[in-house]
């Protein structure tokens, strides 16, 4: 067996609650422990949990400013002014700017929106797109998904008399912009719950609030929007961020992932039909490793245009004509993203010490600004260390970070401010501007943070395991039932179970691309069940049939023949104590 181990933590039961939630919900002691390792502590929650619906969402106007922001939206429908969504290039940002579109224009309100490009503007609001919205007439401003950072630019505006909405939900700093409203569930003096959302999330608390105001106008309902075939949008946004899936977060992506499989949407069906999942349910996986990466791939190489093109429009030709663009689109951002990968990884045996050092700072100027947030993330999962990758261009450099659980990255740039032109982001990913000059004096500062927030424990990647079970417990019905904890994500991971001293019928067999997967039987007395693990051929190093395994795992159930079955998915596995 490979030697490099995960830390295995198996989490403490609580048998009290267990029989507490087993007994008043009718489900099995696992799920109940389940529910407990998901933070909830009490019957009335665990209940809320499994049982909730549509009408579990908390009141919108709740937060902040919402009535401001509502009352200034109406007034600007009233007084016929331009209205423009200024919006991120990422999908939360896109599906946010888009949505909210859709909305307006529904009420037949004139909408306009601006994305800034990538590669020539950078994130979040900026003079020059100000200038030119005033040029176009736009009397106000909505942020979706950006924004809370932009003090001066929210001056500027205010000095042309533009009024700013805005909606954002990354980190907030000491000094909030002079908007005319802002909704931000975090900011101070907010009283909305649930303080989760993305940015699209926030757009649909806004455009749910604005519904109710119609409502209450005395516009029928005929002819307001549905919204609820709306949370498409909003799932893949909230999905493809990574946010948390608990409370509104779980909700949203529960009912939105059923409305993307059944979407009317043109562009969306377009998109899956050229995915190749047009006629399946879609799931969490779908959205963050096929439909999403399309979506980004416009921002990530040249213009996210396309994008809101492709989810707004109702034609059919244009449609298809986007989505077969944003696919190789994609495909290219896979080459790029191949080669910066394979650099990236050359630099880190040359120039890194591992042992010593707790984060990793990398440089060049051959690298695709739009590309090196995602290979961040894979060299996070490649060595569990905090990693920051800067595209150099010149005179400056802009750089993409990605964290572990135990490292706060905003607050690592936050202390490191004093180096940079320029930061922004939350506790797991953030992007940053620096003078070229100043990087290798930002590294070993940065570096010096990172020793002191970070332990040697913290740099190994841990499993949170949720009990020790037998094999002899699991069946379809028991699996059904954990599904309903689903949709599984962030802080609601699928569970993962241990089974101590199983033995493995047969030799296991290789499978799959450049022979990366493993399949193979575990038993334990009387129980024989199919086991999987996907990247994880390297586990079987060194097997030895003589010798008994513990197994940490994922149960699934298959239909083979029309016949349901589980089967395990692997995590890990270790020669038994």
């Amino acid at each position: 067996m490979n030697l490099i181990r995960n830390r295995w933590n198996f989490i403490e039961p609580n048998h009290e609650l267990q029989e507490s939630f087993s007994k008043g919900l009718s489900i099995s002691p696992i799920t109940a422990q389940l529910l407990i390792n998901r933070g909830i502590d009490n019957l009335t929650n665990a209940l809320d949990f499994i049982n909730s619906s549509l009408n579990s969402f908390h009141n919108p106007y709740q937060m902040k400013d919402m009535d401001n922001a509502v009352r200034r939206i109406i007034h600007a429908m009233n007084s016929k002014e331009k209205i423009f969504i200024y919006g991120d290039y990422d999908v939360d940002g896109i599906t946010a700017t888009s949505l909210l579109l859709i909305f307006l224009k529904e009420m037949g309100v004139d909408a306009s929106y601006y994305i800034p490009k990538r590669t020539e503007e950078g994130y979040g609001l900026n003079l020059n797109a100000i200038k030119k919205i005033k040029g176009q007439g736009g009397k106000l401003i909505i942020t979706v998904d950006c924004g809370i950072t932009a003090v001066e630019e929210a001056r500027a505006a205010k000095e042309m008399e533009i009024d700013l909405i805005i909606t954002d939900h990354h980190q907030l700093s000491d000094t909030l912009p002079p908007a005319f409203a802002i909704l931000h569930p975090g900011q101070e003096g907010c009283q909305y719950p649930f303080k989760s959302l993305v940015g699209v999330g926030i757009v649909f608390k806004l455009i749910k609030s604005l519904r109710r105001t119609f409502r209450d106008m005395g516009i029928s309902q005929d002819k307001l929007p549905n919204l609820k075939k709306h949370l498409d949008l909003v799932s893949l946004g909230t999905i493809a961020d990574i946010a948390p899936l608990l409370g509104e977060n779980r909700l949203i992506a529960k009912y939105g992932l059923k409305e993307i499989s059944r979407t009317e949407k043109t562009g969306l069906k377009a998109l899956k039909t050229v995915a190749g999942i047009n006629e399946k349910e879609i799931a969490v996986t779908d959205v963050g490793f096929i439909l999403g990466p399309r979506i980004n791939a416009a921002g990530r190489l040249g213009d996210a245009d396309a994008a809101i093109r492709l989810l707004t429009t109702d034609n059919e030709d244009e449609a298809m004509e986007i989505a077969r663009y944003l696919d190789s689109e994609n495909r290219k951002r896979q080459v790029i993203q191949g080669e910066i990968l394979k650099e990236v990884r050359s630099m880190i045996k040359g120039q890194c010490l591992l042992d010593k050092d707790r984060a990793i700072v990398l440089s060049s100027p051959n690298w695709h600004q739009g590309v090196i947030g995602i290979v961040a993330s894979k060299i996070v999962e490649e060595y569990y260390k905090p990693t920051i990758l800067i595209s150099l261009d010149g005179e400056y450099g802009k750089g993409s970070a990605r964290g572990i659980p135990s490292f706060h990255l905003y607050e690592g740039l936050r202390r490191c401010s004093e180096l940079l032109i320029d930061f922004g982001g939350h506790k797991y990913a953030a992007g940053l501007t620096i003078k070229s000059e100043r990087i290798n004096e930002f590294r070993d500062h940065f570096q010096k943070i990172a020793g002191e927030m970070l332990k040697d424990e913290d740099c190994i990647p841990q499993i949170n395991i949720d009990m020790n079970i037998k094999l002899s417990e699991l069946d379809c019905q028991l699996v059904e039932e954990i599904n309903k904890i689903a949709p599984f994500g962030p802080s609601n991971p699928p569970p993962f179970f241990c089974s101590k001293g199983v033995e493995i019928a047969g030799e296991p067999v290789i499978v799959g691309k450049n022979n990366g997967h493993i399949k193979m039987e575990v038993e334990n007395g009387t129980e024989v069940m199919d086991i999987i693990g996907f990247n994880l051929s390297h586990l079987i190093e060194g097997f030895d049939s003589s010798y008994s395994y513990d197994i940490v795992y994922t149960p699934i159930i298959r239909n083979w023949g029309g016949k349901k079955k589980v089967q395990l998915k692997l995590k890990d596995i270790r020669v038994a104590e």
